[in-house]
């Protein structure tokens, strides 16, 4: 079964954290990610840029708008997302438990399913 899991930060506590320790654990994830995928768990893992960078698309009128940002100003921003393999919700808790991001994030696991199939 796939589980993915939405990596949300603190806007504010994470404008705080030095450079040196997102490095630091930046590469503690690629250490954590590389483990998961060589076990078969691991089967996509992204980190996105800032807020600031998007865009959010929405119909209006029958047409498209793009507006820049985010669509609303939030206390927390997704900072990233894994999809994983895992046999049920204990499993998949039990895995994103040891990620190294967990120091500086919340991780919101939610099992996911194919609309082609329901499964």
């Amino acid at each position: 079964m796939k589980f993915l899991g939405q990596i949300w930060f603190d806007t504010e506590k994470s404008k705080r954290v030095t450079r040196e320790e997102w490095e630091a654990v930046t590469q503690e994830c690629i250490v954590s990610d590389d483990h998961w995928r060589d076990s078969g768990h691991m089967l996509s893992a992204l980190a996105l840029y800032e807020p600031e960078q998007a865009v959010t698309l929405r119909v209006r009128n029958g047409s498209v708008a793009a507006t820049d940002g985010p669509f609303a100003e939030t206390k927390e921003h997704l900072g990233g997302f894994v999809v994983i393999e895992a046999k049920n919700m204990a499993e998949a808790q039990s895995i994103i438990s040891t990620f190294p991001i967990l120091k500086y994030a919340s991780i919101e696991i939610r099992p996911a399913y194919s609309i082609k199939d329901g499964k």
